[in-house]
């Protein structure tokens, strides 16, 4: 590696002999690489435009502009570094007691300041409405941190308190159904749980007083169901606030409609 006559740019080349050049910053004793790029012109704009963010308390996240070359993620992590005195890779900008993480200018995502660790090392991506982070080489869903399942749906099976789907604080996430399967309703001033299992339609298995006794169900249902030739592979609820025994004693004793049992070899 060679530097260049550019300040702040390093001139490489990659294995297939490709020339690439290098952009990188020093700010209050800390080396930040900027990225790499195809021409020295580009890695130059880069660095200048770096050091203007860094020196220039008036520039904002907001003041980011598409025709910029230095690349936005990049942008907010100086910005952060300079106003915070922390330097985060990711697009993350810290606030009191919680942070943001920008998807892009206009569109980021609130979280508490315990999920800082997190996703100062993951990255988040977005396709279509789905958020997901690459861990351990699988895609996993952001939501599913939070205790909403991947077939879980926004207003029936969880909600956010005031109304915003990007605030992932935990005080935020309200979740009205844990399980597979249950729905939550009213009747008259209770809070009842009924159990639904789908097959080519929904079929209701049955009304019960606890969330406990919804999931049992759901997963009584779906074995008999198996068990009458339903090639089906239904997904089973993990009910970890009882023990074995107590699952076994709720799966003995809970009621499982009549139209579940007469139901058999269908079709997948």
């Amino acid at each position: 590696m060679k530097k260049n006559n550019s300040v702040g740019v390093y001139e490489t080349t990659l294995k297939d002999g490709t020339p690439s050049f290098r952009a990188s910053i020093t700010y209050c004793g800390k080396h930040i690489a900027l990225g790499s790029f195809t021409s020295m012109k580009e890695a130059a704009k880069v660095y200048r435009e770096a050091k203007n963010v860094l020196n220039c308390t008036s520039f904002s996240i907001e003041s980011y502009s598409p025709s910029m070359a230095l690349p936005f993620e990049k942008c907010v992590s100086l910005v952060n570094y300079r106003d915070k005195g922390i330097y985060i890779s990711t697009p993350i900008y810290l606030e009191k007691n919680f942070f943001n993480y920008y998807l892009s200018k206009d569109e980021f995502l609130k979280f508490d300041i315990d999920d800082l660790f997190y996703y100062s090392s993951h990255k988040i991506m977005k396709r279509g409405s789905h958020l997901f982070v690459a861990d351990y080489g699988s895609q996993l869903s952001v939501l599913q941190r939070y205790g909403i399942k991947s077939y879980s749906v926004p207003g029936r099976d969880f909600r956010f308190a005031n109304d915003d789907p990007y605030d992932l604080r935990y005080e935020n996430i309200i979740i009205l159904n844990r399980y597979h399967g249950v729905r939550q309703y009213a009747e008259k001033g209770f809070v009842k749980y009924k159990t639904v299992i789908h097959i080519r339609s929904n079929y209701v298995v049955g009304k019960y007083d606890s969330e406990t006794e919804a999931a049992i169900a759901y997963n009584k249902a779906a074995d008999i169901l198996v068990k009458n030739g339903i090639k089906r592979n239904f997904i089973q609820n993990y009910v970890e606030e009882v023990t074995p025994s107590q699952y076994a004693d709720i799966y003995l004793k809970v009621r499982i409609s009549d139209r579940i049992y007469k139901i058999t070899g269908l079709p997948r």
